[in-house]
């Protein structure tokens, strides 16, 4: 096993917090003299069916602990997902039927497959249905004791100090007491587990942290919290989702996956180099500062090394083949995510429309216009008071970059 130092290195790539470090070192060194790996638990709602680059961020640190020897504990919470965590929701969340979510958890160990090893001494699947479901359960309690016994043990007050149910409440919409649950059920997966390790999205802190507190409560020892970045579409705005077209499924098309990475913009290319890939950041990095490594090609490259991961590397070549060709011959390539966009005040001026679409200055969108950089379904663009419809979906390029749009009422 590695030393503490270069497991802490290889852990802390991309993380945004570590809580707490010192904990994790002391974790790791006892673990490196027993022989005794960690167990490090991430949990998982089968909410929606389908895998993208966003949720591959978790899942690629998750394979790093994997490498170095310890256990991933993924869990699966069908159970939880009939309730719907409210983390970063403004609103009660729609839960799925217990059929959509029976029927997501195929999908996602399907899928997990790409990114995680099986093996028995390094991956291990669980269910908080073991728990927290109807029928006997080694608790010896009913379920609703059961309940009972985890919402003692914690404060409304706590609960209600998380970001998302203050603004809620402020705002005055509804809570619902699942919602208020949702937290310590969460913790209490860790409880059971025994977990040394929780990671999670930084939309996800409040619930680790619950885990942390419950576990002491239980008379064990807190596990650490890793919490990992939330990664923006390819609108470079929004946190990926396929509810907003702006997510890339690690099951799409080669084609489909190198024009949408394509697309990115080049300062949102660095994150991605960085919680996608296992690349050298500082060769990266140091080419586009000193000019012997163009964007496009960075790009290009970055393209290539997501469609290698979840394909292969002679699919990845193709892609890029296909892709070069619609480009030098003014083709509009495939694969470009598509977004709705509701345009704001009822403007539909070409340049506010871009700019909604692009996230670029409108005088840089004006100069792109007055240079002839802009083409709108294959036609050049210079009319500053075109006025685009709603309901319609454009193609638009401008210079390299290629975006799909359609504007809503």
């Amino acid at each position: 096993m590695k030393s503490v130092e270069s497991q802490f290195e290889l852990i802390k790539r991309g993380a945004v917090e570590i809580i707490q470090p010192e904990e994790l070192k002391r974790k790791l060194e006892r673990s490196r003299k027993s022989g005794k790996p960690l167990l490090v638990k991430a949990g998982f709602d089968p909410t929606a069916p389908d895998i993208h680059l966003g949720h591959t961020v978790l899942l690629r640190k998750l394979r790093h602990f994997q490498d170095l020897g310890h256990k991933v504990i993924f869990l699966i919470g069908d159970y939880t997902a009939v309730i719907g965590d409210p983390s970063g929701q403004n609103q009660t969340r729609k839960t799925p039927t217990p059929d959509e979510v029976s029927r997501n958890v195929k999908t996602y160990l399907k899928q997990v497959g790409k990114i995680l090893s099986a093996g028995e001494n390094v991956f291990e699947v669980q269910f908080n249905s073991q728990w927290f479901g109807k029928g006997k359960r080694d608790t010896g309690m009913p379920l609703d004791e059961f309940l009972i016994s985890i919402a003692s043990r914690y404060t409304v007050a706590r609960l209600i100090e998380r970001d998302d149910f203050a603004k809620r409440l402020k705002e005055k919409r509804p809570i619902t007491v699942l919602e208020l649950l949702y937290p310590l059920m969460q913790g209490y997966d860790s409880v059971r587990i025994r977990a040394d390790v929780e990671l999670g999205g930084t939309d996800q802190k409040f619930n680790l942290l619950v885990g942390r507190d419950l576990q002491r409560s239980y008379a064990q020892e807190p596990q650490v919290v890793i919490t990992m970045p939330l990664l923006e579409g390819t609108d470079g705005v929004d946190k990926m989702s396929k509810s907003l077209g702006n997510y890339i499924g690690i099951d799409e098309a080669p084609g489909d996956i190198f024009g949408k990475v394509m697309s990115i913009s080049d300062g949102m290319m660095m994150k991605y180099y960085e919680l996608l890939t296992d690349e050298p950041l500082g060769v990266v990095r140091k080419g586009l500062e000193d000019g012997s490594l163009h964007p496009r090609e960075a790009k290009k490259r970055l393209a290539g090394l997501i469609i290698e991961k979840y394909y292969d590397r002679k699919k990845a070549e193709s892609a890029e083949a296909n892709f070069e060709k619609a480009f030098k011959h003014g083709e509009f390539p495939g694969g470009v995510a598509l977004s709705r966009i509701k345009h704001v005040n009822g403007k539909l001026d070409v340049i506010s429309c871009l700019a909604e679409i692009t996230k670029k200055s409108k005088s840089e969108l004006r100069r792109k216009l007055k240079e002839g950089a802009v083409e709108l379904d294959g036609q050049k663009v210079t009319d500053y008071g075109l006025s685009l419809q709603t309901g319609k979906e454009y193609k638009v390029r401008i210079g390299k970059s290629f975006f799909r749009a359609i504007f809503e009422n």
